[in-house]
């Protein structure tokens, strides 16, 4: 296929070239994805046969999903983690802090409330307070990866962090609600 190859054995970070990192240069992984895609998509080979084709098709899938783990800090650092052998255990292990749960449940009392209310007002600053906390928890992640390499508090981290991300859908989708 043309003058590149997808190794489908290697991981995300090997096949754009860069360094298995939590805080990953986003710029030169977008850039690194378009060079690929362009000399895998799938358009390239309609002459080709059917292998070609197929073997196109594969290569654009299995390079759009690798980009898509790594662009984002909590789907990277899950992937990371368990490159590293730390399964973050997302699905399966829900114990966190009591401070953390309980400063999530108010957040989650203010976001029903507003909700109910119609105060976009107010959900929109629940949200602003949580992407701050998400932002600066991305930030300590990577230290805890890049580093500390203190793998088991970033497993923490992270399900603090998807847990986060559940609650800002919910906001957005509050939001869609009231200003709908």
């Amino acid at each position: 296929m043309g003058s590149f190859t997808v190794d489908f054995t290697a991981d995300h970070f090997a096949l754009f070239g860069l360094a298995r990192s939590q805080a990953l240069d986003l710029t030169a992984l977008e850039s690194r994805f378009r060079d690929i895609q362009a000399q895998v998509h799938p358009d390239r080979y309609v002459q080709g046969t059917d292998a070609e084709r197929r073997r196109a098709m594969q290569s654009a899938t299995h390079v759009n999903e690798a980009f898509q783990t790594l662009k984002a800090p909590g789907t990277r650092a899950r992937y990371l983690l368990q490159l590293l052998g730390h399964d973050p255990q997302v699905e399966s292990n829900t114990a966190m802090p009591v401070d953390f749960l309980i400063s999530q449940m108010e957040l989650r009392e203010r976001v029903a409330a507003a909700r109910s209310a119609g105060n976009e007002a107010e959900l929109d600053d629940v949200r602003s307070v949580l992407l701050d906390e998400i932002k600066a928890e991305y930030l300590v992640l990577a230290g805890l990866v890049d580093v500390e390499q203190n793998y088991a508090a970033a497993t923490v981290l992270v399900r603090q962090l998807m847990f986060q991300e559940k609650l800002r859908v919910e906001i957005d989708d509050a939001l869609e609600v009231v200003t709908a």
